[in-house]
């Protein structure tokens, strides 16, 4: 499994037509553990979404892998991925407020608090928007767990967000992926769009930083 990611990561199109050449089957079903992986454990967020959705696309437009097919598949994976992850941070956030711990309710039950109103504030749109951010993406639905986001409004703004996410890169790739310029530099796009999405990261943290330091 480990080796296969690391193909995935390095040699994104040779990996995935090695295994779609294999067997199709396992090539939906690896990608979508790999996309429920990223968004589904905090554990995971190096995994290259964007650019493994646009990769995919573009495998699907010559090879037998279908993009009717891959498309809900990887939806479905996005979707359960972040349910998953949004139920890991509800369990972490009913043991934080139950602690008896004095350093655990000291600075983590503020930083709760101080989340809460952030999502109070922009979780709707936090939550479509952020899936187009690789990090991002992998640490809001387990945050909206942790400072018990209501439920009902976070499942539904998933869908729309996952809705969004993985037509967006996969139809891109599929209808992109034939030009003569796209394939011979493929590694250089693969690498630029997670350059790209993550530049706004970077920004936030930086500013931040910078924010901290001037108080």
């Amino acid at each position: 499994m480990m080796d296969t990611i690391y193909h995935i990561l390095f040699h994104t199109n040779e990996a995935l037509y090695a295994i779609v050449d294999e067997n199709v089957w396992e090539a939906y079903l690896f990608l979508f553990l790999i996309i429920f992986l990223e968004t589904g454990l905090i554990v995971f967020p190096f995994l290259p979404g964007d650019g493994l959705l646009f990769s995919a696309g573009v495998i699907a437009a010559s090879s037998d892998m279908s993009i009717i097919l891959l498309v809900p598949i990887l939806i479905l994976a996005a979707i359960l991925g972040n349910h998953f992850n949004y139920q890991i941070g509800r369990r972490i956030e009913h043991r934080i407020e139950h602690s008896k711990n004095k350093l655990v309710q000291k600075y983590l039950v503020k930083s709760v608090i101080k989340t809460r109103l952030f999502y109070q504030k922009h979780g709707k749109k936090s939550i479509i928007i952020g899936r187009f951010f690789p990090v991002i993406r992998t640490y809001i639905p387990f945050f909206a767990g942790t400072v018990d986001f209501d439920f009902k409004i976070f499942s539904k703004y998933t869908i729309i967000g996952s809705a969004l996410w993985v037509p967006f890169f996969t139809v891109s790739g599929y209808f992109l992926g034939e030009l003569p310029w796209i394939k011979d530099n493929f590694e250089l796009i693969f690498l630029g769009l997670i350059i790209v999405t993550l530049i706004p990261f970077f920004y936030a943290a930086l500013k931040t930083l910078v924010f901290k330091k001037s108080l």
